[in-house]
C-alpha cells in the first residue's frame, strides 16, 4: 500500500508549528545581535538554569512527538478499492508508547503489581469458586510464579539497564568532550578537567549530569514499563504512565499557545496607553479594569459551556473525538489569553510612560519622527525584557490553571488526557478503601517537575534581562 497513513493537522498542531517557527526565527535573530545575545550568555553560565533547560527540552520533545498526528489505513482485500482510514487519530508518541497504550487491564492495579487491586470471583480447576486477586493480563505476565520472582526480576532489570545506561552515557559524553575540545582547540584531557571543575563559559557539567539522570531514568523505566505497569492502571485499566506522558502536550499547549493570544493585546494596548496617554490611555484603562473586575473562573466557565452547547448541537461538524477535544483546548487557550493580558499590559504601560520622557525619544519627536517609528525603534526594544520575563513567569501559572480548571469541570474536554482530568478523576479514587493513590501521584510528579523547571529557568531569565538585577 503506497499511503499507509493519512496526516492529520489539528488546530493546536498548526499553532505549535507556528510557535516553533517563531522560536527558530527569534533564535537566529538574537544570534546576530550582540546586545541581545549577552543576557543569554549570562543564563548559560548558571548551572541550575541549564539543568532546568534540559528538563524543559525533554518535556518539549515529548510534546512535539505528541503533536504529529495521523490516521492509519484500514486493511483492504481488493487492490482497486479506495483506501479507508481508521477514525482513531494517533500521534508519534502513541506509536512509541504502543505497549503502554495497548496493554489495558480490566481495572485498577497497583504500581509494579502482577495481580489486580481488587478481589474477584475466580473459578478453580475443580469448578469451585473463591475470591482472590486475579493475575493481570499484561503486568508481570512473563513470570510463572510472581509471588517469588517479581522482586528479583525488577532488580535484575534495573541493574542491567543501569550498567548499560552508564556505559552508553559515558561513551556519548566522551564523544561530546572530544567535539568541544576540537572546537576550542584544546586537548581532550584539559577540556574534560575544565568541564569537571565548572570552568567553562557554558555550564556543561550541569547539562551532562542532568542529561545523564534523564538518560538513566528513561533507560531503566522503559523496560520496566513494558513488562509491568510502572505507575499502575486506572479504573478502566489504562496505564497511568501513558496518561501522564500524554498529559505533557496538554500542559505545554496551555502554557505556550496562550501566550500567542496574550502577546498582541498586552504589547499593543500597553505601549499605546503609555505612549499616547490622554483619551487612549483612559479607554484602555477602562477596558482592562472592567475585564479584571469579572471573576476569571466564571468568565472561562461561561465561555466553555457556550462552546460545549454548540459542539453538542453540531456534533456532525467534527470528524473524530480527538478533533472535537482539540477545538475545546484551542478555545480554552483563546479564553485564557483574552483574560491574561491585563498584567502584561499594566507593566508595559508603566514602562512606556517612563520611556516616552527619555532624551532620545524626545529628540526623535523633535526631529519629526512619527509615532509608529518611535514605538518600533525606541520603545518596543526597551520593553522586550519585560515581555520575556512576564511570559516565562506566567508559563507555570498557566500550566497550573489547566489543572485547576479541569478539576472544577470547565477545563479541557474529558476525552482528552490531561493532568487536570487525572486529578479530577482521583477525587473518587481517594475515597476508596484501600486508597488508589497512584493516578494523583503520577500527575503531581510530572506537573511538579515541569513547573519547578520553568520557575528555576524563569528566575535566571529575570536576573539576566532585568536591568536592575543584571550583573549581580
Amino acid at each position: 500500500m503506497l499511503f499507509s497513513f493519512q496526516a492529520v493537522f489539528l488546530w493546536t498542531d498548526r499553532l505549535i508549528y507556528l510557535l516553533l517557527f517563531l522560536v527558530v526565527g527569534l533564535t537566529f535573530y538574537i544570534s546576530r545581535h550582540e546586545h541581545l545575545l549577552a543576557p543569554w550568555r549570562q543564563i548559560r553560565r548558571r548551572p541550575l538554569a541549564m539543568s532546568a533547560l534540559v528538563v524543559l527540552l525533554f518535556y518539549i520533545g515529548i510534546g512535539l512527538l505528541d503533536s504529529v498526528h495521523f490516521r492509519k489505513a484500514l486493511p483492504t482485500t481488493d487492490a482497486a478499492q479506495e483506501i479507508q482510514y481508521d477514525p482513531e487519530v494517533l500521534s508519534l508518541l502513541d506509536v512509541i508508547l504502543g505497549p503502554l497504550k495497548n496493554n489495558v487491564e480490566r481495572s485498577y492495579s497497583a504500581p509494579l503489581a502482577s495481580q489486580a487491586f481488587s478481589k474477584e470471583m475466580i473459578e478453580a480447576a475443580d469448578g469451585s469458586q473463591h475470591r482472590a486477586y486475579p493475575r493481570l493480563k499484561f503486568g508481570g505476565a512473563h513470570l510463572e510464579t510472581p509471588e517469588t520472582e517479581r522482586t528479583s526480576d525488577i532488580f535484575s532489570i534495573v541493574n542491567k539497564r543501569l550498567f548499560s545506561g552508564l556505559l552508553i552515557w559515558s561513551l556519548i559524553s566522551m564523544l561530546f568532550v572530544l567535539i568541544l575540545a576540537q572546537r576550542h582547540r584544546k586537548p581532550a584531557k584539559e577540556m574534560l578537567g575544565n568541564i569537571w571543575r565548572g570552568e567553562t563559559q557554558t555550564a556543561w557539567r550541569s547539562i551532562l549530569f542532568t542529561a545523564a539522570l534523564l538518560f538513566l531514568l528513561v533507560g531503566v523505566l522503559a523496560p520496566l514499563s513494558v513488562k509491568y505497569h510502572l505507575f499502575g492502571t486506572d479504573k478502566v485499566g489504562q496505564d497511568v504512565l501513558y496518561m501522564a506522558l500524554k498529559g505533557i502536550r496538554t500542559g505545554l499547549v496551555i502554557g505556550t499557545l496562550t501566550t500567542l493570544v496574550m502577546l498582541p493585546f498586552g504589547i499593543f494596548l500597553g505601549i499605546a496607553a503609555g505612549y499616547f496617554r490622554g483619551k487612549t490611555d483612559d479607554a484602555i484603562q477602562y477596558l482592562y479594569t472592567t475585564l479584571s473586575s469579572v471573576p476569571g473562573v466564571l468568565l472561562i466557565a461561561s465561555a466553555v459551556l457556550i462552546l460545549q452547547i454548540y459542539m453538542d448541537k453540531n456534533a456532525e461538524s467534527f470528524a473524530s473525538i480527538t478533533e472535537r477535544a482539540d477545538i475545546r483546548l484551542m478555545f480554552l487557550c483563546l479564553i485564557l489569553g483574552l483574560t491574561g493580558w491585563i498584567g502584561l499590559c499594566r507593566l508595559l504601560r508603566g514602562e512606556t510612560l517612563k520611556l516616552r520622557e527619555m532624551e532620545y525619544v524626545q529628540a526623535a519627536r523633535a526631529l519629526g519622527v512619527g509615532p509608529g517609528r518611535i514605538i518600533t525603534h525606541h520603545i518596543l526594544p526597551n520593553v522586550m525584557h519585560i515581555v520575556l520575563i512576564a511570559l516565562v513567569l506566567d508559563f507555570s501559572g498557566l500550566v497550573l490553571a489547566e489543572a485547576v480548571l479541569s478539576y472544577v469541570g470547565v477545563g479541557v474536554d474529558p476525552a482528552m488526557i490531561s493532568w487536570g482530568n487525572m486529578i479530577n478523576s482521583a477525587r473518587l479514587e481517594l475515597a476508596r478503601e484501600p486508597v488508589v493513590w497512584w493516578s494523583l501521584t503520577a500527575a503531581f510528579v510530572f506537573m511538579f517537575v515541569l513547573v519547578l523547571s520553568a520557575n528555576v529557568f524563569s528566575d535566571a531569565v529575570r536576573d539576566a534581562f532585568d536591568p536592575r538585577l543584571r550583573g549581580r
